[in-house]
């Protein structure tokens, strides 16, 4: 199997910044596939879906030793989620490989990339802390499958949605549980999601081996260095730039002109900074007000 080493690289950059911040991978390495290296849309998810799985199980094994995986919702998740996934690659197999078909899909996975950075910024804006709960945590079945199928779905179609639209369901769902968990109990779910999707891709056909083999040479190991190197404070900085990112992609695909496109990359900018300056206040405000408690506390 021969590597291609430019996609190597850049397989290892967006393997790294997953590491670094803890998102899902799928709204950086399939536009980078396609809008960079020019692979198909159908083989770039399908590849990109068979990487993930080799690219998750550092996160969760963290998320497990610390605790903060929730497991009776990441049951209910996966059983609507798992079987969805594999609808989900299915539904782009019956679409076909035609440049048509491959068009379609480019749209799809636009919108796909657009709900993802919306609910990325929908979680950049609202409160960075929750008050937990001392009341025992009530499994709302039904609207978790819910949110599992919809999810397991996009990520078959698309591969985008387990690290960006399941995570703020679930914020929706649970606003009292810590980012933490809602993080853990995130990545524990797609592994035996990404997992269907995987069976599916290689069923039907659609994932390019030698591709496959140069993202996962390049990402994995990325990853375990990124998730070394993360920090809180790091993590808060880079994705609203990540979210920005796959929103251009997202307007690229879906066939905003050029010119738009370059005020629409003025404006999201502005906004990202904005964002970050934001964030940056608000932490350096929780800093202060924790050292006055701890001041006042030890007076």
């Amino acid at each position: 199997m021969s590597f291609d080493l430019p996609l190597v690289l850049g397989s290892a950059v967006v393997g790294f910044l997953v590491g670094l911040t803890g998102m899902g991978g799928g709204a950086l390495m399939t536009p980078m596939l396609v809008l960079i290296f020019g692979v198909a849309p159908s083989a770039a998810i399908s590849s990109d879906l068979v990487a993930a799985l080799f690219m998750k199980p550092l996160g969760v094994a963290i998320h497990w030793r610390r605790g903060t995986v929730q497991g009776k919702i990441v049951k209910f998740l996966c059983l609507g989620s798992v079987p969805a996934a594999f609808l989900g690659t299915y539904a782009m197999h019956l679409s076909g490989q035609s440049a048509t078909a491959e068009k379609r899909l480019e749209l799809i996975l636009g919108i796909a990339l657009i709900l993802g950075a919306g609910a990325m910024i929908a979680r950049f804006v609202m409160p960075s802390r929750q008050k937990p709960s001392s009341a025992p945590l009530t499994i709302k079945r039904l609207p978790i499958i819910a949110i599992g199928i919809f999810g397991g779905f996009m990520v078959g179609l698309t591969s985008v949605g387990a690290g960006s639209l399941i995570l703020v369901l679930l914020v929706f769902l649970y606003p009292n549980l810590r980012s933490d968990q809602l993080v853990g109990t995130d990545l524990a779910q797609s592994i035996p999601l990404t997992l269907a999707a995987t069976v599916g891709s290689l069923m039907f056909g659609h994932v390019e081996f030698a591709l496959t083999g140069s993202i996962i040479l390049g990402s994995v190991p990325a990853v375990a260095v990124g998730a070394l190197l993360s920090s809180r404070e790091m993590s808060r900085v880079i994705r609203p730039f990540i979210a920005g990112v796959a929103l251009l992609s997202g307007l690229k695909y879906v066939g905003l002109p050029i010119p738009e496109l370059g005020v629409a990359a003025i404006a999201i900018f502005a906004a990202v900074l904005a964002v970050t300056v934001r964030n940056h206040r608000a932490d350096r405000l929780g800093a202060v007000e924790l050292d006055e408690t701890l001041l006042a506390a030890n007076s």
